[in-house]
């Protein structure tokens, strides 16, 4: 196994790393719409979303893969009725095949935020 950390995120909120490489499969920790360079994070879901989707790219990107490889996701959501402005956000920052995903709403998150996500990703040769 190695640690993926970069600058380009917030860091870990606690002790887990940003990402795991496992073989081929890249692991992302669940991140949140943070902005890297502010610390603060939109208002609106859909801008949370495409944040943390950000996020988990740069995270990616340093363990040298794509959005596009990723396979799986784990969509947190305080509040259901937000899922169509997670999906609109999701859809303009993803491309099909999209990822398989579960979405899950829960009470709340670590930080006072709408929308956490975790993937796993292939790590390719191309």
């Amino acid at each position: 196994m190695q640690a993926i950390t970069t600058d380009d995120v917030p860091e870990a909120l606690g002790p887990y790393s940003q990402g795991i490489v496992s073989g081929d499969t890249v692991h992302v920790s669940g991140k949140t719409g943070v902005d890297p360079d502010t610390g603060e994070a939109p208002e609106s879901v859909a801008e949370q979303t495409t944040q943390t989707l950000a996020n988990v790219a740069a995270i990616l990107e340093a363990a040298g893969t794509t959005a596009d490889a990723i396979v799986t996701a784990t969509v947190y959501l305080t509040d259901m009725d937000d899922y169509d402005a997670v999906n609109e956000a999701y859809r303009s920052f993803l491309s099909e095949p999209y990822p398989a995903r579960t979405c899950v709403e829960v009470s709340r998150l670590p930080a006072p935020l709408d929308v956490e996500i975790a993937v796993a990703a292939e790590l390719r040769d191309d």
